[in-house]
């Protein structure tokens, strides 16, 4: 078995699927990758997986369960993707859950109007600064889909805006293998070179098959660049109950797994040990309305069973959190997004995106990242759990304080109670005290503090001018073509 000891050892897990139930997912997958098969738009891909069993027609690849079993082995169950500051470090391990951003929203709620407008290149900038200032958000993305630089270099701009406001671990997508280039030389500038890049990533790659049970040209090619290259890629299907797939549950989840597995055995084929995250966003769609609702329940139950089936493969997962269907940053957005963050904490999922996300995933909110922070504080220490040895149970404490006495003012409580969460956000003064500083309710808090992130100085500053020099070097390249 590839499994390691983990370097944490998690308090709190949840247990959602049974064993019986993820062997019968798992086998049913295997059946429809065998005999159903996949349509691979990359004729190199396909000859690829000729060369290694799969019976190949036209497009319709027959991938053999030995094959997919034999891939499966070779998945590092560990990876790394580092800071570019070197101050920390997000660890793609079992039961260890990092929080970010998702892309591509056309719309953004301006931070200083609160109007809803479309998105653009200075947001990426801002969201960036926000999550580096937000201690439980753990990567980057943009929250959106730039609007005000050439067609077709969306994702090379906002790439080159996160990297340099921002230290976290970025979560990079583009089209094509040429933007994929294009995104490399930037993460090699920052992070000192490209056999630097290699040895530490500074950055994921995220891609999507199309569903159901496809994969394009652009997602093969992009695929095949990633792990030719050390890129630690995320390949993650968006799928829709009763449209894109199946409307139960059970059979959702069996083609999800299979257009994921997909990525699993052409990465490892073209470089076995690759970094390969499968998963993806998974929700149903609303009959009434006809729209992928990210608010919904069905949204952490699928996200729930895939976190679970990917742990049964020993395979590191991507999946959604922290979204809303809400239009604004209210009780709504509230609600949903909690759910759907402390399922994903309960579940130990790897990596959880699209943090921010309202209107059903047409709209990104900073707003929204500030209260998911707070949320996030509050359930990474519930799921800590508490120890429980000769120092935390206190006897000596216990028997010299004795019957009717008082802890408050004790060494230990002191000592103690510095462990406790202290809330950014969240109000616990008396009454007087808070309507005299305003009696202001949450939304004003949350706005402050948006503000407050972004009148700090900017991370550029960190940044040598020859790196920044040559960060436009590639966007001048990439504009020219």
């Amino acid at each position: 078995m590839k499994r390691q000891t983990l370097s944490h050892d998690p308090a709190v897990q949840f247990s959602y699927l049974s064993e019986k139930k993820k062997s019968l997912i798992y086998s049913e997958t295997l059946e429809v990758l065998q005999y159903t098969g996949a349509e691979i738009h990359h004729e190199q891909a396909r000859n690829l997986l000729r060369e290694q069993g799969c019976s190949v027609r036209d497009k319709r690849v027959y991938i053999p369960s030995q094959l997919v079993k034999r891939c499966l082995q070779t998945v590092p169950p560990v990876t790394t993707v580092h800071r570019w500051d070197r101050k920390g470090r997000v660890h793609i391990e079992p039961y260890r859950s990092y929080f970010g951003p998702g892309p591509t929203c056309p719309y953004f709620v301006d931070p200083y109007t609160r109007e809803r407008r479309r998105y653009l290149r200075q947001d990426a900038a801002h969201v960036a600064r926000v999550c580096d200032s937000l201690p439980e958000i753990d990567f980057v993305m943009s929250l959106g889909s730039i609007s005000d630089v050439p067609d077709g270099l969306e994702e090379v701009y906002e790439f080159a805006e996160l990297v340099q406001e921002s230290s976290k671990p970025v979560i990079a997508w583009c089209y094509s293998r040429k933007h994929c280039r294009y995104i490399h030389e930037i993460a090699s500038a920052v992070a000192g070179g490209k056999e630097e890049l290699r040895h530490r990533p500074i950055y994921f790659f995220y891609n999507e098959p199309l569903s159901p049970l496809m994969c394009d040209y652009n997602a093969a090619d992009k695929l095949l660049y990633c792990a030719q290259h050390g890129i630690p890629q995320i390949f993650a299907p968006a799928n829709t109950s009763g449209a894109t797939v199946p409307a139960t549950h059970a059979a959702h989840l069996v083609v999800t797994l299979a257009e994921s597995l997909i990525g699993v055995v052409l990465s490892q084929i073209r470089q076995p040990g690759s970094c390969i995250i499968i998963g993806g966003t998974q929700s149903v769609l609303d009959m009434r309305r006809m729209i992928f609702t990210y608010g919904a329940p069905e949204l952490s139950v699928l996200s729930l069973a895939l976190t679970e089936l990917a742990d049964y493969l020993e395979l590191p997962v991507f999946v959604a959190g922290g979204c809303s269907d809400a239009k604004i940053t209210d009780t709504q957005s509230a609600m949903e997004s909690t759910f759907s963050l402390h399922s994903a904490l309960l579940s130990g999922a790897n990596l959880v995106h699209d943090v921010g996300f309202l209107e059903s995933g047409m709209t990104g909110s900073i707003f929204q990242l500030v209260l998911a922070n707070e949320v996030l504080g509050m359930g990474r220490r519930i799921i800590r759990g508490f120890s429980v040895d000769d120092r935390t149970l206190g006897l000596e404490e216990i028997n010299n304080v004795g019957p009717g006495g008082s802890y408050h003012g004790t060494d230990f409580t002191r000592k103690m109670s510095r462990e406790h969460w202290k809330p950014e956000l969240m109000e616990r003064r008396d009454y007087e005290a808070w309507k005299s500083d305003g009696a202001k309710g949450m939304r004003s808090r949350i706005r402050e503090r948006t503000l407050k992130i972004l009148e700090e100085p900017s991370r550029r500053k960190d940044i040598s001018s020859a790196v920044q020099d040559r960060i436009q070097e590639v966007l001048d390249k990439a504009e020219t073509g």
